[in-house]
C-alpha cells in the first residue's frame, strides 16, 4: 500500500504540495449509486478553510472542489473519484530564508536527510494544507456512511494551550472558530491574541466521536478497528498522541470501574470508546487527539542548515498560531474514512444482515 494512501477497500491517495498548483485526491472502492455532488464535499471544506477568522493563517484560499470523475448525473458510478482544489494564494517568497535550513520541529531535516532535496515552501508534502483533499474524501465517507447506516459524526476542541474547554452542547460547536462546545469563547479569543501578539505557537486537544455505530465492526489482531483509528490519527501533521475512550486516565482506573457494565437497556458506561476487543460495540466511538505547538513561529530558535552549521531562524509567513483550532473537521473525516473501510469489509466477509445496533448506550 502506498505511503500517500489510506484504507483498503475504500481508499484515498492524496497529492499535491502545499505551494503547487493543486492538491486533491482520488478515491477508489466508493460503493455506486450514491448521490453525490461538489456541494456535499464543499460544504466540509468550508469548514477547514483557512482565513476564516484572525486566530487562524491569513492565506486566502477558496478551496473550490472539482470531481473530475466517478459521478454520472449526479451518482457515484463505482469508479475512481477523482477530486481537485486548486492552490491560489501562494507566497513562496516567504520561504526563500530557510532554504537550506531546518525549522525546529518542522520535517525539514528528516525529509532533507530521507530525500536528498526537498520543498521548501509551505512545508511541501509535510504542510497541513494537505488535509483539504482528506476533508473531501471524508465528506464523502460521511455521507454514504449516514445514508446507508445513519452513522453521524462529531467534533470539538476540549482544550487549547493550557486552557481546558468544558462541554455545554454540540449547538456551540458551530457559532465559534475554535469549534469549542461552550457558548462564551471570549477567553479563548483572548489567549489567542496574546499568543499571536508574542510570536509564539501552542497545542491543542480535540474530541471526535461517531454516533449511531452498529454492533461487529472491526477485526481482531491486525485490523483492530481502534488500532487502525490511531493509526489514521497519526497521520494527521502535529498529532503526538491519541486515545480510545478513557485512554490514559485508564491506567488509574479499577477493573470493577472501567469495564463497561451490560445491562438489557445498554452499556452502562463507555470507557472502552465504543470498541471491545478491535470489534465495535455499537456505543459511540469516541477518539481524542493530542495536537503539538506549530512549528513555524516568529519567535528566533537555534538550528542547523543544510552544512551543518549553527545558525537561528525566525520562520516569516502566514501561520497558524494554533494548527489545532482547524483539526476538527479533519479528524471527524478521518474517523470516518476509517468506519466506511471497516463497513465495506464487514459487509465483503460478513454482509449487512449481521450488522445489528446495540440498545442505546450510556454516554461519557
Amino acid at each position: 500500500m502506498s505511503a500517500n494512501t489510506l484504507g483498503q477497500l475504500f481508499s484515498v491517495t492524496n497529492f499535491g504540495e502545499s505551494h503547487g498548483v493543486a492538491i486533491g485526491c482520488v478515491i477508489d472502492g466508493c460503493p455506486p449509486g450514491l448521490d453525490l455532488s461538489e456541494a456535499d464535499i464543499q460544504s466540509e471544506l468550508d469548514r477547514r478553510r483557512p482565513g476564516t477568522s484572525r486566530h487562524v493563517t491569513q492565506r486566502q484560499e477558496a478551496d473550490q472542489v472539482q470531481i473530475l470523475s466517478g459521478v454520472y448525473m449526479g451518482k457515484t458510478t463505482g469508479t475512481p473519484i477523482a477530486l481537485l482544489i486548486q492552490n491560489t494564494d501562494q507566497r513562496s517568497k516567504d520561504y526563500a530564508d530557510i532554504l537550506q535550513t531546518f525549522r525546529p520541529g518542522h520535517a525539514d531535516y528528516t525529509y532533507f536527510h530521507k530525500y536528498g532535496i526537498r520543498d521548501p515552501r509551505g512545508g511541501g508534502r509535510s504542510s497541513a494544507r494537505l488535509t483539504a483533499p482528506t476533508v473531501a474524501a471524508g465528506a464523502v465517507a460521511k455521507k454514504w456512511l449516514h445514508q446507508k447506516y445513519g452513522i453521524q459524526f462529531l467534533g470539538c476542541m476540549t482544550q487549547i494551550g493550557e486552557h481546558s474547554i468544558g462541554f455545554e452542547s454540540w449547538d456551540h460547536v458551530s457559532h465559534n472558530p475554535f469549534f469549542a462546545p461552550i457558548s462564551d469563547v471570549s477567553a479563548l479569543e483572548t489567549y489567542m491574541d496574546a499568543l499571536r501578539k508574542s510570536g509564539d505557537s501552542c497545542g491543542a486537544r480535540i474530541r471526535v466521536c461517531a454516533t449511531g455505530m452498529p454492533v461487529g465492526l472491526g477485526q481482531p489482531l491486525f485490523n483492530k478497528l481502534d488500532a487502525d483509528i490511531a493509526a489514521a490519527m497519526m497521520g494527521l501533521n502535529a498529532v503526538k498522541g491519541v486515545e480510545i475512550g478513557s485512554g490514559f486516565a485508564s491506567v488509574a482506573h479499577k477493573g470493577s470501574f472501567h469495564g463497561d457494565s451490560l445491562h438489557p437497556n445498554g452499556f452502562q458506561t463507555n470507557h472502552a470508546g465504543g470498541v471491545l476487543g478491535g470489534i465495535s460495540s455499537g456505543q459511540d466511538l469516541e477518539v481524542s487527539i493530542a495536537i503539538k505547538p506549530t512549528s513555524s513561529i516568529l519567535t528566533p530558535r537555534d538550528t542547523i542548515d543544510s552544512q551543518g552549521q549553527a545558525t537561528q531562524i525566525q520562520t516569516k509567513g502566514r501561520h497558524d498560531p494554533c494548527v489545532g483550532i482547524r483539526a476538527t473537521p479533519i479528524a471527524e473525516a478521518l474517523l470516518a474514512l476509517v468506519v466506511i473501510d471497516h463497513a465495506l469489509m464487514h459487509r465483503a466477509q460478513c454482509s449487512d444482515v449481521n450488522l445489528s445496533i446495540a440498545p442505546i448506550p450510556a454516554q461519557r
